[in-house]
């Protein structure tokens, strides 16, 4: 019998997919029985394959970065240059999900992410032996193109099994998992770089997504069943997208994350130099530094998860983040500029700690408060989300390197721009302050 205040339309885990079934089975879901220890077992295994999925950009931006300055005297090229391979791969995740996201509301999940997954694991290995800067940034614009499959489909299949907080906590869940990549990659990066030279990263990387294929045909199941997908072609998916961007508080969310991460990124292309070059530090000192700021992102995410979410309004705790990035990068800015004398690494690395955990408040309330409105059409929407990130990241990280590598003035004025157009455009299109917010809580 239907609660009181409960949502008819959205129902509960035991009525979700279960998506350890078989693909055939998908199109029939129907009450589990099994026992709630079992349940748990599924739930733990699911994450950690979407975990997995989501951590596939830190993977293969972060594990490259103490390469970078070796990649600019192999190939004989320009730091900004060697920076263009990080854009191109950020730009083929960003491009691929709009193709990849409205695919899985047609066909399901499973199929694409698989066929991307393959074509990941082989561009991968072409890059391994890229001879020019040229070649190399083809072949990594590849490498992101098929890697967004698992960003966008595992975003996707979070809307399939959650809704309203549950999906926020479970986003939250997700950064723990995935945060383990940006501790991990670049510290694995410096690392191998001490046995071999950059080309080494990229085998490495070659053997994690064979082995992260190999675990999704294995274990991830179907989760959206057949009645549930969507019919058309071309002009259905595009009518589907102009609805979801028609809507200003849809596309508020969506901004305000991709300008967030705009500000994430410009930190992600333009540390290496600025910590290595400027700074003096070696590779290893750059990763655990990096590997530090991780560890920040993670720990906001898991207060964000079981202790925000819940208790205090998304858009309140969303301000809040904001504020903090915007104050981090102003901080930075003026520090890099010498307002006070030279700085040295210690104040520059407490300016970025705090930025990047900030982003542990922000990043997983943005999407969940985006795809809270789209349970219609979530590999759509998980497309605009991931390509307006990934886009607007692109776009940032060449910026850092305009004004060559003797400073960090550049990123620290791309990271404070973006973290001001993100709070633009939430408080513009989001209006918090006109909204009572009452997201609907399903039992999951």
């Amino acid at each position: 019998m239907q609660q009181p205040g409960q949502t008819a339309a959205a129902p509960s885990r035991a009525h979700r997919p279960d998506p350890l079934s078989p693909p055939s089975s998908a199109a029939a879901p129907q009450v589990t029985t099994a026992p709630l220890t079992a349940q748990r077992r599924t739930s733990l295994l699911v994450t950690f394959v979407l975990g997995g999925l989501t951590a596939l950009p830190a993977l293969s931006m972060d594990m490259y970065l103490p390469a970078l300055p070796e990649v600019t005297d192999a190939l004989h090229s320009s730091a900004a240059t060697a920076q263009l391979t990080l854009t191109a791969c950020l730009m083929g995740m960003a491009l691929g999900q709009l193709v990849v996201g409205p695919m899985s509301d047609k066909w399901g999940r499973r199929r694409p992410l698989l066929i991307g997954m393959v074509i990941y694991v082989i561009a991968t290995a072409i890059c391994a032996f890229a001879p020019t800067a040229g070649l190399l940034i083809g072949f990594r614009l590849l490498q992101g193109l098929a890697g967004s499959a698992g960003i966008v489909i595992a975003r996707a299949i979070v809307r399939d099994l959650y809704d309203g907080i549950a999906m926020a906590r479970f986003f939250s869940t997700l950064m723990l998992i995935s945060g383990v990549a940006p501790i991990a990659a670049p510290v694995i990066g410096g690392q191998i770089l001490r046995f071999t030279d950059w080309r080494g990263v990229f085998v490495f990387l070659t053997v994690i997504g064979a082995l992260l294929t190999l675990v999704v045909w294995r274990f991830l199941g179907e989760t959206l069943p057949a009645e549930r997908r969507q019919d058309g072609g071309l002009g259905q998916t595009l009518r589907t997208m102009r609805g979801l961007l028609a809507d200003r508080v849809f596309a508020g969310y969506m901004l305000a994350g991709g300008f967030a991460f705009a500000a994430l990124f410009a930190y992600v292309s333009g540390s290496s130099f600025v910590v290595q070059e400027i700074y003096g530090a070696s590779p290893q000192t750059f990763s655990l530094l990096f590997g530090l700021n991780s560890i920040g992102l993670i720990g906001m995410g898991q207060i964000n998860g079981r202790v925000l979410v819940g208790r205090v309004n998304m858009d309140k705790v969303l301000t809040v983040a904001l504020t903090l990035i915007a104050l981090a990068a102003t901080a930075l800015l003026i520090l890099s500029a010498g307002v006070f004398g030279e700085a040295g690494l210690g104040p520059v690395a407490a300016c970025l700690f705090v930025l990047m955990s900030s982003m542990g408040l922000a990043m997983p309330n943005t999407n969940a408060s985006a795809l809270m409105r789209t349970p219609h059409a979530a590999g759509s929407a998980s497309a605009l989300l991931g390509t307006s990130t990934f886009l607007l990241g692109a776009v940032a990280s060449p910026l850092v390197g305009i004004a060559g590598e003797t400073t960090a003035v550049p990123m620290a004025v791309v990271q404070l721009c973006c973290a001001l157009a993100a709070m633009a455009c939430f408080m513009g299109l989001c209006r918090p302050w006109q909204r009572r917010t009452k997201h609907s809580v399903t039992v999951v």
